[in-house]
């Protein structure tokens, strides 16, 4: 009777746990169901059913940050961050797993194509990498706001 009543208590107190969904200001939080998407979770309380419904992305909107390196022909190395946001949610999800692997590919090949980096043109190569990016993520719901390069 006693571990009967302790149950009960312990499933009365974990649903509503389970049911209220909290978003923090500045994310948005993909809401699947059974494996498909349903809907983007603003910021705020939600309700969600336990058990069917999963958050599967916890998408932030103020900014991202990816560093990255990449070996030249000529034996130098140019490391370089990008500084990205989400401007459109649902057009981002879907991909949001591989905006690290986007980012870094449209990096890569611009700066293949680039001859030698010096000082001097570093700024405008981070400008063209910039742009480059910008031209694959826009349609994806994605800005890139900064490209820093630094050569080895």
């Amino acid at each position: 009777m006693l571990t009967t009543l302790t149950a009960l208590l312990v499933i009365l107190i974990a649903l509503p746990v389970s049911v209220i969904r909290y978003v923090p200001a500045g994310q948005v939080h993909s809401l699947h169901r059974r494996g498909r998407p349903t809907r983007l979770l603003q910021p705020g309380l939600h309700l969600v059913m336990p058990v069917l419904d999963k958050v599967v992305h916890k998408i932030n909107l103020a900014g991202q940050i990816l560093r990255f390196e990449e070996p030249l022909a000529d034996a130098h190395e140019v490391r370089g961050t990008v500084y990205w946001q989400v401007l459109e949610p649902e057009r981002a999800d879907p991909v949001f797993e591989q905006v690290d692997q986007l980012i870094r590919h449209g990096a890569s090949e611009v700066l293949r194509e680039a001859s030698v980096v010096d000082r001097s043109d570093r700024r405008n190569l981070g400008t063209r990498v910039k742009q480059s990016l910008n031209h694959a993520l826009r349609e994806r719901g994605m800005l890139v706001t900064r490209v820093e390069l630094d050569a080895a």
